[in-house]
């Protein structure tokens, strides 16, 4: 069985994550732990989606609160567009040969399109005027640890390229001190802040595409300043594609000033139309961590397929002249599915 959760916003700036999650059995010391799940994907007419999910884990030692569960309404036409989901993960919900990068929260979000085609502007396709409300709360709790509240107007020209601005309202409460920075400390409470983010992507046809940013605001209690280039593909041949991604930051805090920068390179080669290989390598200077992953795909199968998947974690130390680094964690996931009609 395989739980899958896919996230697709025009607007979404923070990080949550897919939730992906398998049929599996791992050694946990004396024990093992299993995962179970089922989903849906019910289709109606053009423009109605309805999916959910509902997972358990069976961990040694956590017999409660391990549940996950998701259910979502999308209503996607061309002049408007709703979105309704409401996601689970409980505390002890652990999928263990899986991707989970949040736990223990209750989260609640919903969005609206109106996006118009004026006739009258010959060198503009589309405008998409959105909003939308993002609700986290903790499972077990129930306080608040995330809202943020955004609008954003996005212009499509008939050239492909698009531009956009985007207004976001934050508020998060840090339940333990949050260090985004050499010599900076958040204590624990809850921040509001406010930051505005223009955008610029140049359309499918140029040979590189992505979306250049520039952001400015608010940041916890001090303020930011940032560029970057995300989403960006460069097709070298037919086959072979790069996917480039960059994130400069400056912060000031009444505790001190810091930058912080995030590099990531994405490689992927088509052997057949069935069969790639990916690898991503990627550099937080704020950790001071270098991850790779290595992937490999085939669908050996219509709707089934093998993943050979490879892991690192490395910490460099900015000390030493080499930059040396010291392994922090290895996986290596072999996976595989098969489709059963009936």
């Amino acid at each position: 069985f395989t739980v899958a959760r896919v996230r697709r916003n025009i607007l979404r700036r923070s990080s949550l994550g897919a939730l992906f999650t398998n049929r599996s059995v791992s050694l946990l010391g004396d024990g093992a732990s299993q995962a179970y799940g089922a989903d849906a994907t019910f289709a109606f007419f053009e423009n109605v989606g309805v999916i959910g999910y509902l997972a358990k884990t069976d961990t040694p030692g956590r017999a409660d609160k391990n549940l996950s569960y998701q259910g979502r309404f999308d209503y996607a036409a061309d002049r408007y567009g709703v979105q309704a989901e409401h996601l689970v993960v409980e505390d002890h919900f652990i999928p263990e040969v899986g991707f989970l990068r949040r736990d223990n929260f209750r989260r609640t979000y919903t969005t609206g399109r109106f996006s118009p085609r004026p006739r009258s502007l010959d060198s503009i396709r589309q405008f998409r005027f959105e909003g939308s409300f993002d609700y986290i709360e903790a499972a077990d709790t129930g306080s608040v640890e995330t809202r943020q509240s955004q609008v954003g107007l996005l212009t499509e020209f008939e050239n492909g390229d698009q531009a956009g601005i985007n207004v976001a309202d934050n508020y998060e409460f840090l339940v333990r001190p949050f260090t985004p920075g050499p010599g900076v400390t958040l204590p624990v409470g809850g921040y509001r802040f406010q930051d505005v983010e223009a955008s610029y992507s140049p359309g499918a046809q140029h040979r590189l595409t992505g979306t250049l940013t520039v952001r400015a605001g608010e940041y916890f209690n001090g303020t930011i300043r940032s560029v970057g280039f995300r989403r960006a593909r460069l097709a070298v041949t037919d086959q072979f594609s790069v996917e480039p991604s960059v994130s400069l930051n400056w912060i000031e805090t009444p505790l001190g000033a810091f930058r912080t920068d995030l590099l990531v390179a994405r490689t992927n080669y088509s052997f057949t139309p069935r069969m790639f290989f990916s690898g991503l390598v990627q550099y937080n200077s704020a950790s001071n961590t270098v991850s790779n992953n290595l992937r490999l795909r085939w669908e050996y199968s219509p709707g089934s397929e093998l993943f050979v998947v490879y892991t690192e974690d490395r910490e460099t130390d900015p000390l030493m002249p080499d930059r040396s680094t010291e392994l922090r964690n290895r996986g290596f996931v072999v996976k595989v599915n098969r489709l059963f009609r009936f």
